[in-house]
């Protein structure tokens, strides 16, 4: 197996909206608990652990939810107190090491290869880490722990909550070969099902495959397969990534006929997406409008303008622009709205060092 040798750390925050709603109101520790709507239209952006015995899921309706769970309890979403711990969380990353990847709010890959602390344990600075977040915020969080961040966020999940797995360097070739073929990134249903019609349902029988065969069924993803299952991913922590975009959408517990209505929404959008502009110091020329109809189609329509900007009016105009353009003769179920395209900045990459480890997992 050929590898790059580096230590990477990918750390997931346990339930993190419900554990932080939890956290706050006391009264909600132990029940089964869903942040976001419970109406009809209604979408569960997550779930507590209680609410997951029941089969309750993020992205899922919140009439399904309401379905397996009948004592569910729904609270609308604190973006803003969830960033706030967010932040003290990222602090605690920093303590550590300058090549922190955040994924979301509640994620993050970080690499220990070269720590902060000279600490001789990766596994062993993830165990610190997790105490910390649990000392600062009250909040426990999992983590993995191995030679690239495919594995470590596999590894992160495997004993969720409050738990934590290593998969060291002479572990990897058994353990991708144990994994189901549905974990691989890059693997979604529609592959998963194609894969299961030549009987490859884990990585040891996706390694039988040859490289060809996978190029000639999976065209430019052959190669991403034929390496993935054998350890070989040397994608780096990228601690500058850029935001591609800043958006907003929203979804009406009743339809919306025609474009007044749509307009009267987006008005109401647009005032999101200005201060998502203003607090991320972004400004885009590429101005895009989606509509999901109430049959579930869905259009995206965009306009890029010759200059950069982030001011609501303009931003308005275009949206105006594209509404006024489409026949909407179906009533409407969702708009949302995003702005891209912002002023490319020119960023240090920093090369990683091609020095042997001198540490254990």
């Amino acid at each position: 197996m050929e590898t790059v040798d580096r230590k990477i750390i990918h750390v997931d925050m346990d339930a993190f909206y419900a554990s932080v709603e939890a956290l706050d109101n006391p009264e909600l520790r132990g029940k089964p608990l869903a942040v976001g709507g419970g109406r009809d239209r209604g979408v569960v952006s997550a779930a507590s652990y209680e609410a997951r015995k029941y089969g309750v899921r993020s992205a899922m309706s919140g009439k399904l939810a309401r379905r397996k769970c009948p004592d569910l309890i729904f609270v609308k979403p604190r973006f803003e107190r969830y960033k706030e711990i967010s932040d003290q969380i990222r602090a605690i990353f920093y303590e550590y090491t300058d090549l922190v990847e955040p994924l979301s709010l509640d994620e993050a890959f970080l690499d220990v290869s070269d720590n902060i602390h000279n600490h001789s344990s990766a596994t062993e600075i993830a165990q610190e880490i997790r105490q910390k977040i649990f000392d600062t915020t009250g909040l426990t969080a999992s983590a993995g722990i191995s030679i690239n961040k495919f594995t470590a966020k596999v590894a992160s999940d495997i004993n969720k909550p409050n738990g934590q797995k290593t998969i060291k360097p002479h572990e990897i070739e058994k353990f991708l070969e144990q994994l189901p073929i549905g974990k691989f990134f890059g693997v979604g249903k529609v592959t998963a099902l194609k894969m299961h019609s030549w009987g490859i349902y884990n990585g040891h029988q996706l390694k039988q495959h040859s490289l060809e065969f996978l190029n000639a069924n999976f065209g430019k993803s052959g190669q991403h397969y034929y390496n993935i299952v054998r350890g070989i991913q040397y994608s780096q922590v990228k601690p500058h990534r850029e935001r591609k975009s800043v958006g907003a959408e929203r979804t009406f517990p009743e339809n919306l006929i025609g474009h007044d209505a749509a307009l009267e929404k987006l008005s109401e959008i647009v005032d999101t997406i200005d201060r998502r502009l203003k607090a991320s110091g972004k400004k885009g020329k590429t101005i895009t409008l989606k509509v999901k109809f109430s049959d579930f189609q869905q259009i995206t329509r965009s306009k890029t303008i010759d200059h950069l900007t982030d001011e609501k009016n303009e931003i308005l105009e275009v949206i105006t622009e594209l509404v006024l353009v489409e026949d909407f003769k179906k009533s409407i179920r969702l708009l949302g709205i995003s702005v891209s395209n912002f002023e490319e900045k020119v960023i240090e990459i920093i090369k990683p060092k091609s020095n042997q480890l001198k540490f254990d997992f």
